[in-house]
């Protein structure tokens, strides 16, 4: 069996959940060894605050969505959570801040999800 067909075989069996769960697991990977590449490999630090950014973002545009049935309590905080993310990306681009909020705050996430897909 090829790698493609594995890994379409993998994303048919796999719920929501545990895929947002892999993309955060594969996110907060790059984060934690953004942070511990040397300061001026600006390509490693750019590619995984850019690659955070862009998972947050998407979750605050699908949060977004009159169709999306959380609540609209959870749905601000997600979206408020990624408009720091941004901020926060920004400031650890130019040197003033640490990845390490971030990567807190995704294993957090990530926590959230494998307790919703226990209990499912």
């Amino acid at each position: 069996m090829s790698l493609r067909a594995y890994q379409q075989a993998a994303t048919r069996t796999e719920n929501p959940r545990e895929v947002e769960y892999r993309l955060f697991g594969q996110v907060t990977r790059a984060l934690m060894e953004a942070s511990q590449a040397d300061v001026n490999d600006i390509q490693t630090r750019i590619h995984a605050l850019d690659w955070n950014r862009r998972v947050w973002s998407a979750l605050a545009t699908d949060c977004a969505l009159p169709e999306n049935t959380m609540t609209k309590e959870l749905r601000a905080s997600i979206i408020s959570l990624s408009i720091w993310v941004g901020r926060h990306s920004s400031l650890v681009m130019r040197k003033e801040e640490d990845f390490e909020p971030l990567i807190e705050i995704n294993r957090m996430i990530m926590q959230g999800l494998a307790a919703r897909a226990e209990a499912a």
